[in-house]
């Protein structure tokens, strides 16, 4: 039986007898002694053992050549010839949780590979590929892991590199998110935004068109900034008292985008934290929206993000210094009084502000019939058309997130009472409430509400809301 292509010994030495892999050796040695560098370890090493074979190196956290395979692009297996008393490999085996312990998944498994040797192949080539963590110290940061890979065409390694590097930076069903001060992709973020809708965000008409068409043109419209030589770059804020619909019509928006047939890809930013500090944040996070333009851009809670303290650095960024084409930046705020002018008052970094403000009566006539379409299934629900004025008279001053409330409690009442009820409320703030059985119906239909048994609920959970409401 011939040896493999990586073979480091004489053919007739490797017929006689097992080799013994000596960067595996060389790791554990090492990593069980004082440790100095890592990665110079490595490679010394591995060029000594394999003098007939071209040594390439990548980050591993930038060229996931595991994740890649694992997505089907390649395969690879676990090469074991460590030798007598050291392990084949060191992979770390972990458990993460469910998002959603209610779904009833029990969680995943997933492997950390801190040193390994494989044998990968892609595209009819083969190679070896050391996966290492060259992390020097417990408290290394940011983490130090690479990919070794052992090849006999450097051009072919280099393809790899490329092909591996392009997907790990494509998006696959999620979104990015700046958080804990690096990008890292998020699944979950992708899913809520992809059960938002335009149809649950209930606005003034003439201003949700506005803010549809405000960014739509805007993405169709590089051609024409660039007739009038101009940057392609555009800002917009939503402001106002809290749970009036800004959040749902950021996740609209991006539904929107994500649908279009050149999809915009959305970045998420939830604050300016970072190992190295939060100027290198905000460099990173323009840097990250520069290399996917076009793209959304999204700073929630704007001005508790924007401290002081880095004001000048995130507006020299915003300024686009470097070139801001294609970036559509986005930022909310409950207190647009508290961010700098620079960035409240100044077209050209943010260009229009748009007020959402507590629903008027029509509004909440509208969201109570928002809500009369989500229980319409539900048989053991008296909720006549008048009922919906009814509501929006007694929640005058109140936001959206105030209305839901009574909705919610209101419901829940019903339920626990075991006289009305059954299925399933949904909301995105709520993830599911069930309902009592069937139970004899209450209340009365027509004009008549007096008796309706959610008229009657609803009621009460306002005047409790309105109580610990903060005005005067």
């Amino acid at each position: 039986m011939a040896a493999p292509f990586w073979t480091t010994a004489p053919q007739s030495q490797a017929a006689a007898e097992p080799e013994v892999d000596e960067t595996t050796r060389q790791f554990f040695h090492h990593s069980t002694a004082k440790r100095i560098n890592t990665d110079a370890v490595i490679a010394k090493t591995l060029k000594k053992q394999y003098p007939n074979l071209e040594l390439v190196t990548s980050p591993a956290n930038s060229v996931d050549l595991i994740g890649f395979a694992s997505a089907g692009h390649a395969s690879f297996t676990t090469i074991d010839d460590a030798g007598p008393g050291l392990p084949p490999s060191l992979i770390w085996k972990g458990y993460i949780p469910p998002a959603r312990r209610i779904d009833g998944s029990p969680g995943v498994l997933v492997q950390d590979v801190v040193f390994a040797k494989f044998l990968y192949k892609w595209d009819g080539a083969e190679f070896v590929v050391y996966v290492v963590d060259g992390r020097d110290g417990v408290m290394a940061y940011p983490p130090v892991r690479n990919n070794y890979i052992l090849t006999t065409d450097v051009h072919k390694a280099d393809s790899l590199i490329i092909a591996a590097g392009k997907w790990a930076n494509e998006l696959h069903d999620e979104i990015w998110v700046w958080d804990g001060g690096y990008w890292q992709k998020s699944a979950e973020l992708y899913d809520s935004v992809r059960k938002a809708s335009w149809d649950a965000v209930i606005l003034d008409p003439e201003m949700k068109k506005a803010i549809v068409d405000d960014h739509l043109s805007f993405y169709n419209s590089q051609e024409t900034y660039k007739k009038l030589k101009v940057p392609w770059k555009r800002g917009v804020i939503y402001y106002g008292p809290p749970g009036n619909g800004k959040t749902i019509s950021i996740k609209a928006m991006m539904h929107t985008l994500y649908g279009r047939d050149d999809p915009v890809p959305a970045l998420y930013v939830r604050s300016f934290f970072s190992w190295a500090g939060p100027e290198y944040a905000i460099n990173q996070i323009f840097s990250k929206a520069r290399q996917l333009a076009p793209c959304y851009l999204i700073f929630e809670d704007l001005d508790s993000i924007v401290a002081d303290s880095v004001r000048s650095y995130f507006l020299n960024e915003v300024d686009g210094l470097k070139g801001n084409d294609g970036i559509f930046m986005i930022g909310s705020t409950n207190h647009l009084d508290r961010l700098d002018p620079g960035i409240s008052k100044r077209p050209s970094r943010f260009d229009r502000k748009y007020l959402f403000p507590n629903p008027d009566v029509d509004q909440r006539i509208a969201y109570a019939k928002f809500w009369q379409e989500k229980l319409a299934d539900n048989k053991d629900i008296d909720f006549p058309d008048e009922l919906c004025k009814a509501i929006a008279n007694i929640t005058d001053k109140f936001s959206f997130a105030y209305i839901q409330e009574a909705f919610v409690a209101a419901l829940l009442a019903i339920a626990r009472g075991g006289t009305d009820g059954s299925g399933v409320v949904e909301d995105e703030d709520m993830d599911w409430v069930e309902l009592a059985p069937p139970r004899k119906k209450r209340g009365g239909g027509g004009d008549d509400l007096k008796n309706n048994a959610l008229w009657v609920e609803i009621q009460k959970q306002v005047a409790i809301l309105r109580e610990g409401m903060d005005n005067e």
